[in-house]
């Protein structure tokens, strides 16, 4: 498997809402807000994860049904114990192989997923199949370019100056094309009209080191993968670098920010 790659294990639930789905929580309701989608629509969401976009819709909005997809079967099981609610159903599934009907939901969204898809043209194609005319494909990922995930930022800081060679898995240079213009260039180039794009934004707060420590201990993830492959006493190392550069509160308190692009276009 190709280094930068080799860490991205999405299968265990709890660990990734740890370490990334509390945050993609809040991101999730910003994004749903920002579609103004009206209520009793059908929605497909292309990578569900552990259900925090499909918990969004639930609450935002008013949908008929929801359909969400993931081809993790341990991320699947967690969403459905996370979200019970009869109108979301949660299956095994391909973002470039949509087991859906052609022109069948009015709304098609993926959060925090495409910059995984292996081909993101052949996705967003699908996407794109199965929207109504008039429909709406939309999607967000990580500002990863511009380091807009600060905790995880620092600690690809903290590893680099460690280990150099652990620049060849941060997200920055793995998915440069996560930009406002590289986002909009794909949806353009999938056929979408009316094209916009907007930066969404959400605190990451951590009552005390440990709280921020921990979920790279559990191995879900780029970051965590590369933790625990590292010999103990060098993570003891890259903890203790963490430790002594991080922002702190009187009250021990990290407070950091996420920052996220959103994307939307329609079918004609």
């Amino acid at each position: 498997m190709p280094r930068a790659s080799r860490h991205d294990a999405w299968q265990a639930g709890d660990s990734y809402d740890a370490y990334m789905g509390r945050w993609s929580r809040q991101i999730a309701l910003r994004f749903v807000d920002w579609l103004h989608a009206a209520d009793r629509l059908e929605w497909l969401e292309v990578g569900c994860g552990t259900g925090a976009l499909s918990a969004a819709i639930l609450a935002r909005c008013d949908p008929k049904s929801v359909v969400s997809i993931d081809p993790s079967g341990g991320f699947l099981a967690k969403a459905r114990a996370n979200v019970r609610d009869a109108r979301v159903e949660f299956r095994p599934g391909s973002a470039e192989a949509l087991d859906i009907e052609t022109a069948s939901k009015d709304l098609v969204v993926s959060g925090l997923v495409l910059n995984f898809v292996p081909d993101r043209d052949r996705a967003l194609a699908e996407m794109k199949r199965v929207a109504r005319p008039g429909g709406t494909v939309a999607f967000y990922v990580w500002d990863y370019p511009g380091r807009g995930v600060e905790f995880m930022r620092a600690f690809w800081t903290a590893a680099t100056a460690l280990d150099p060679n652990a620049a060849d898995l941060t997200e920055d240079r793995r998915f440069p094309f996560c930009t406002p213009d590289g986002l909009t260039a794909l949806a353009r180039e999938a056929g979408l009209v009316s094209v916009a794009c907007e930066r969404i934004e959400a605190p990451t707060v951590f009552k005390d080191f440990e709280d921020y420590w921990h979920p790279f201990t559990l191995g879900t993830g780029p970051a965590p993968g590369y933790c625990m492959s590292l010999d103990p006493a060098v993570r003891q190392r890259l903890k203790e670098r963490l430790d002594d550069s991080l922002p702190r509160n009187e009250d021990g308190s990290i407070h950091l920010k996420a920052r996220a692009w959103a994307v939307k276009g329609g079918v004609a």
